[in-house]
């Protein structure tokens, strides 16, 4: 198997990244999947400014990451929001979700964010290990939503 390579994803990626986020939306609770919905939400994302990252393996995608920036007035400029980080679940072990974590994280560099931030189900026991081993911690903050 050829190793897979990350690029940048592409308008036709975004049935197979929805799929992606179809498994991790089966992991997340707070979180439905709705093909319909990802689509809009993915063709959103790759025709504005955000960072859609994807790794892709024997000529499918197999992964993904997204990276939105915002102003922070507590860091005082561009801060990076990364979102739905997922490796198809037949890849999942093997270093990948690391190496496209690098790769978002080298982008948030170029773009000049002050700093990176995340959410994980905290249900989800290997992705917090998995992120915390890569230098991620937990804040005093909880997240919070509003949905009319």
């Amino acid at each position: 198997m050829k190793e897979p390579q990350i690029r940048p994803a592409r308008l036709s990626d975004v049935e197979a990244m929805a799929g992606l986020l179809d498994q991790l939306f089966q992991i997340e609770r707070d979180f439905t999947p709705d093909r319909g919905t990802q689509i809009a939400g993915l063709k959103a994302l790759l025709e504005g400014s955000a960072t859609v990252l994807v790794l892709e393996s024997e000529g499918r995608v197999q992964g993904m990451v997204t990276l939105q920036t915002l102003i922070s007035t507590a860091s005082g400029g561009p801060v990076g929001l990364i979102e739905d980080l997922v490796i198809d679940q037949a890849l999942r072990g093997k270093g990948y979700g690391e190496t496209l974590l690098e790769a978002v994280l080298a982008r948030s560099k170029e773009l000049g964010h002050l700093r990176v931030q995340l959410l994980a189900d905290k249900s989800n026991p290997g992705a917090l290990r998995f992120y915390g081993r890569l230098g991620f911690y937990a804040l005093n903050l909880i997240a919070l939503r509003y949905e009319e």
